[in-house]
Order: structure tokens, then C-alpha cells, then sequence
């Protein structure tokens, strides 16, 4: 962030807008403002989703490839404890909400669950240490709170999108699946009003999984930083600061702690629609 005063709606663009590079003409460019972004089109992609996503992404292989290949014998340690849990965890909800047999649906919710966790996670970093570093490094936007992207949030939606529809006609066969979409609920009669129906409850599952992610973790993203605003506005009363600054430090920490169920609740309803929705494609309807 430049070191000059800006206004409230500045310092809420700045945070909120993401690191936007596209190839043009030969070269790497970046866009400093939201109307440059936008013009680059649909190839330019956001800098700051891909990397902060992709690290935590190996952070998240890494520890836990480590502790199951090499597990510690006798008292287990503390990230082992962690990773137990965590597995216990998954293992559970996939057995209460998955009623086939498929060895891909356990591995795909812990991936699904601690992926979406650690990028919710880093909303809980104060709100502007992160650009004051990016600027410092001559990076004038860096989000670090992926699932506040749409972006990341519809790639991932539709990626398991993809999956459900590939386990819906490899266990139903393609005639199957195309029954379910056009004679249910009304039968071969209402053939128009099943293909409506079904279809726009096929194309509610990506959509609802990504803006349900992406609506609560936005949402958090913009309480933070009105609370930062907040404290810039209380600065100028000097004669109570110290009672206003102890007023945001309490206030962040509220939300913060708060926050915490709300980014682990979050992974784990995006975790269970996913596990669910497998569940419904193995399902064979009659």
C-alpha cells in the first residue's frame, strides 16, 4: 500500500482487487486496476489465486505424505495426532453419507476438505500485512485469501462437477443417465418438464457449491477490512485512541475467533455436498 492517504472506497478496491497478468504481444503485463483487468479478457488469469492455492496445496501433500510414510512408533507426535484426526474425520462422514463402494470418494473429500480449510484459513492473516510485503516487493495488488476468487472457487466446483458426471454415466451406462434426465419425475409424458427440471438441478450443483464457498469467504474478507477501516477513522480522535484501538484489537479478535467455525465449516459442507453428490450418482434409479 502506498504510504499517501487514500479514501475508505480505495483502501476496500485495493484489498479486494486480485493480481491480474496475461501474455500481451510477447510480454508478461499486470494490471494495476480493476478496468485494466477487465480488459485483458478471458486468458488473463489471477497471479496471487494460482500461487497462494498451488503452496498451499503442497504444503497440505507434504505433511501429510510425510507423516503416512513414515509414521513414528510408540507415542505418536503431535502432527501425527493432527493428520489421525483428520483422516478419522473424513473417514467418518464418507460412511455416513456414501453408500457405495469407490476407494477415489475418502481421498478426494480429505483433499477436498483441508484444501478449501487452508485457503479459508489464511483470511484469519491481519488484513493488511500481506499488501504492505507485496508492495515492498513492487507487487501493487496480492490476494491472499484464494477462495474469495470465483475463479478458484468455480474451478473446483466444476471440477467435481465433472467427476459426478463421469461416475453418474460409468455406473448408470450413458442411457441411464439420460433417462434420469428426461423421464423423471413425470415419466415419458412430461418430457419437456423433466429435461427443465433435472437439467437446472444438474447445473445448480457446481454453481451452488461455488457461490455458497465464495459468497461466505468474501463476506468475511469485507467484515475484516471494515474493521480495518474503522480503526484508520478512530486514529484521528486523538484524545481517546488508545480506548478505540483496544476497541478494533477487540473487535478483530471477535471476528477472528468466530471466523474460525466459519472457514471450517465451510470445507466441510463443500466436503460433504461433494461426497453426497457422488453418493447420488452411484445411486441407480428405477
Amino acid at each position: 500500500m502506498s504510504s499517501e492517504a487514500i479514501t475508505s472506497s480505495e483502501y476496500i478496491r485495493h484489498h479486494l482487487q486480485n493480481l491480474t497478468c496475461s501474455l500481451q504481444q510477447g510480454h508478461f503485463h499486470c494490471a494495476h486496476t480493476a478496468a485494466e483487468a477487465k480488459a485483458m479478457g478471458f486468458w488473463a488469469f489471477n497471479v496471487d489465486t494460482l500461487l497462494v492455492s498451488f503452496v498451499l496445496g503442497t504444503v497440505f501433500l507434504f505433511f501429510f505424505s510425510r507423516v503416512a510414510k513414515s509414521p513414528a512408533p510408540g507415542v505418536p507426535s503431535g502432527m501425527q495426532n493432527f493428520v489421525e484426526w483428520v483422516i478419522e474425520f473424513i473417514d467418518n462422514s464418507v460412511r455416513g453419507s456414501f453408500s457405495a463402494k469407490n476407494n477415489l470418494v475418502a481421498p478426494l473429500a480429505l483433499t477436498v476438505f483441508m484444501w478449501i480449510f487452508l485457503m479459508n484459513f489464511m483470511d484469519l492473516i491481519p488484513i493488511d500485512w500481506v499488501p504492505m510485503l507485496a508492495a515492498k516487493l513492487g507487487v501493487g495488488h496480492f490476494k491472499v485469501v484464494s477462495t474469495t476468487d470465483p475463479n478458484a472457487t468455480f474451478g473446483m466446483s466444476i471440477s467435481v462437477f465433472f467427476i459426478v458426471l463421469y461416475y453418474s454415466i460409468k455406473m448408470k451406462g450413458l442411457g441411464g443417465f439420460a433417462a434420469e434426465l428426461t423421464l423423471q419425475p413425470f415419466g415419458k409424458f412430461g418430457l419437456p418438464a423433466n429435461i427443465f427440471l433435472e437439467g437446472v438441478n444438474l447445473i445448480a450443483k457446481p454453481v451452488s457449491l461455488s457461490l455458497r464457498l465464495f459468497g461466505n469467504m468474501y463476506a468475511g474478507e469485507m467484515i475484516f477490512i471494515l474493521i480495518a477501516i474503522m480503526g484508520g477513522t478512530w486514529a484521528g480522535f486523538t484524545l481517546v485512541n488508545a480506548t478505540l484501538f483496544g476497541s478494533q484489537i477487540l473487535l478483530s479478535l471477535g471476528w477472528g475467533i468466530f471466523h474460525i467455525l466459519i472457514i471450517t465449516l465451510q470445507a466441510f459442507i463443500f466436503m460433504t455436498l461433494t461426497i453426497v453428490y457422488l453418493d447420488m450418482a452411484h445411486q441407480e434409479h428405477h
